[in-house]
């Protein structure tokens, strides 16, 4: 009897966690099917999701991109903007983390507490002043706006990679200091390889962040040939005229693969690295 109410509670778990798994990726298998389909096809009234013709003219005509630019370009702005975005973001809120994690300056705490307050402010607070500094610098239609604050640091990652800092015994520290090292060397040497699940977790995370932002771009980029993958596919659906629905789900495809590989390649240090902060936290 024991057993059987086990295999059942097993049995009932896995069809519940199939029913949802069916049920959140159903949205992205319509979309790739649907970017194989023919114009027509579409959107009809069918259930079937395996297309009557299989096509690729959508991603011929989506690939072509609008205004004379190609979808290239979109994809080159966003990978410039997301990877010094990113590098900029894992780099600044690394050195930051370990100075509030190992060095002991005055009004410590009070300069901690003032970073994370930073995170209660949401992005449209800040965006009217952000927007008057940048214009007066010179910087609209540029990637500037998008790149430099990275380099900042980010409240978020860096008490993400503080809980990583502060789980490490301070004699590996000493131990450097004693061998010669100065703080930069005892980052380099002794932190850096110890909070790498960490950083690559911050990396990721920052590096989705960016690619999907729509408000940033939508703001500082009011060239065609400075938009990014996300502001491409909003101008795609034109209001005014015939939309291409077509093209808009095979270039929403191909803006999925950079998000999906790097997911799939580092899942492991996602799952480590949140359920280390889990631990540590």
């Amino acid at each position: 009897m024991m057993r059987r109410r086990e295999l059942r509670r097993t049995v009932v778990h896995y069809a519940v966690v199939i029913a949802i798994g069916v049920v959140m990726a159903y949205p992205l298998v319509w979309l790739l099917a649907s970017s194989l389909k023919e114009k027509t096809e579409i959107f009809q009234y069918t259930t079937s999701l395996i297309p009557k013709k299989f096509t690729l003219e959508n991603y011929k005509s989506g690939w072509a991109g609008y205004g004379s630019v190609s979808f290239g370009v979109y994809f080159r702005n966003s990978f410039i903007i997301a990877g010094l975005g990113t590098i900029g973001t894992v780099l600044s809120s690394l050195l930051v983390a370990y100075g509030f994690a190992r060095i002991k300056f005055a009004g410590q705490r009070f300069w901690f507490i003032c970073m994370l307050s930073t995170l209660m402010l949401p992005f449209q607070v800040q965006m009217i002043p952000q927007y008057i500094m940048f214009r007066k610098l010179n910087w609209i239609n540029t990637f500037l706006p998008l790149i430099v604050p990275r380099f900042l640091a980010d409240p978020f990652f860096v008490f993400l990679i503080m809980q990583f800092v502060r789980g490490i015994p301070a004699e590996l520290d000493e131990s450097a200091e004693i061998d010669g090292a100065n703080k930069l060397g005892t980052l380099w040497w002794i932190i850096l390889p110890l909070v790498k699940p960490a950083l690559i977790t911050s990396a990721i995370f920052s590096f989705y962040w960016k690619w999907d932002d729509f408000l940033g771009p939508l703001l500082y980029l009011n060239k065609p040939t400075l938009h990014t993958v996300s502001l491409a596919l909003r101008n795609f659906a034109d209001p005014s005229a015939v939309t291409n629905w077509g093209a808009v789900f095979a270039m929403s495809v191909l803006s999925l693969i950079p998000v999906m590989v790097i997911f799939i390649a580092f899942q492991k240090y996602i799952t480590e690295g949140i359920s280390t902060i889990g631990i540590r936290g």
